[in-house]
């Protein structure tokens, strides 16, 4: 796939100001992130921008030139075991190839994330983003100035040409909830969903309900909660089905940071596992193996994503080209919290 250069504009800074009803100072203030300007404000010289195809000086420059040897990563947050081999592998997949790494983690992205974003063409050759940090107004920005892109666990808008990296979620996960009701005979399984739109989320949870559809099971809505991939809102919600008096014997959590949360409120209420409730998380992050019981999960190459997602980056900037959609592949990891007695536990 290719990656369109950005358009030519002769627009200036006066254009912009004239068009977005501001004074130049103003413009300038808010390209060189000098002086706060309001939302209002910001929303005009971002429609302004984008409609008059502006590019700062800077901005042109370097985005011609291609000399910046950097590389941009956006994250909504580097918080979580989940991140730590994401990041090894991109810095140093990024390393290895001779260029820098700068990272910005400032939450997920709002309809009004403000543009010029702390990492683009004025300092980056191109950029690696994370699911959710990215608006798609700011998105589509970057991708008119032409700035190369590669997405890491989404999928880019069907529009826009921009290669994506991601895991295998709904086999693996209707394999998971296969395991639990054909080897152990669970029926009442709880789903701890992820964040609502996120793509990961959405492809678990059509993995879960296959698995019990394939099976006769129904799907309860009683027995899907939020889990957010947060072990305080996971906790929470075993803690209030619980309470709730839902029947459940077996819970996956949708990822492993969840199922910690999990096995905290089970706990608490003196629940036993796996004999009462088994628990099945996903991502194997690295405490997965140490927690009591220890964790079975679906093991998410999750390093090798990173350095993929700099390799196609780097193809981007090389030869015009990458991958659409890169797919690796997961596999089920078995442990204890699912009622397994595995050889080597």
């Amino acid at each position: 796939m290719t990656q369109s250069n950005a358009k030519s504009s002769s627009a200036t800074i006066r254009d912009v100001a004239r068009l977005a009803g501001v004074s130049v100072a103003t413009v300038s203030r808010y390209l060189n992130q000098t002086a706060v300007v309001s939302e209002e404000t910001a929303a005009r010289l971002q429609a302004a921008m984008a409609e008059l195809k502006y590019v700062p000086q800077a901005a042109a420059r370097r985005l011609a030139t291609r000399k910046t040897k950097t590389l941009g990563l956006l994250l909504t947050n580097i918080h979580g075991d989940f991140f730590a081999p994401l990041l090894s592998g991109i810095e140093a997949a990024t390393s290895e190839a001779g260029y820098d790494l700068l990272i910005s983690a400032s939450g997920r992205a709002t309809p009004r994330q403000s543009f010029p974003l702390s990492l683009g063409p004025h300092n980056t050759d191109g950029l690696l983003v994370f699911a959710e940090s990215l608006s798609e107004p700011a998105l589509r920005q970057c991708y008119e100035l032409g700035l190369p892109m590669v997405f890491i666990h989404q999928t880019p808008p069907a529009d826009l040409e921009i290669p994506c990296v991601t895991v295998e979620n709904k086999a693996a996960s209707r394999r998971l909830v296969e395991h639990l009701i054909t080897v152990h005979g669970r029926r009442r399984i709880a789903l701890l969903r992820g964040p609502a739109g996120q793509e990961d989320s959405h492809w678990r949870e059509l993995g879960y309900r296959q698995a019990l559809e394939e099976h006769g099971l129904p799907v309860d809505p009683a027995l899907i909660a939020p889990g957010d991939f947060d072990r305080d809102v996971a906790q929470a919600s075993v803690r209030r089905l619980l309470q709730a008096g839902i029947e459940l014997d077996a819970i996956f959590t949708g990822d492993d940071e969840a199922a910690v949360g999990a096995l905290a409120a089970l706990k608490e209420a003196g629940k036993r596992v796996p004999e009462e409730v088994a628990v099945v998380g996903f991502d194997d992050q690295r405490l997965s193996a140490y927690l009591t019981p220890p964790l079975t999960t679906v093991r998410a190459p999750t390093d090798a994503v990173g350095r993929e997602a700099v390799r196609q980056l780097l193809n981007l900037l090389h030869t015009g080209t990458a991958a659409p959609l890169t797919l690796l592949p997961t596999e089920l990891v078995i442990r204890r919290s699912c009622g397994c007695q595995p050889e080597s536990a």
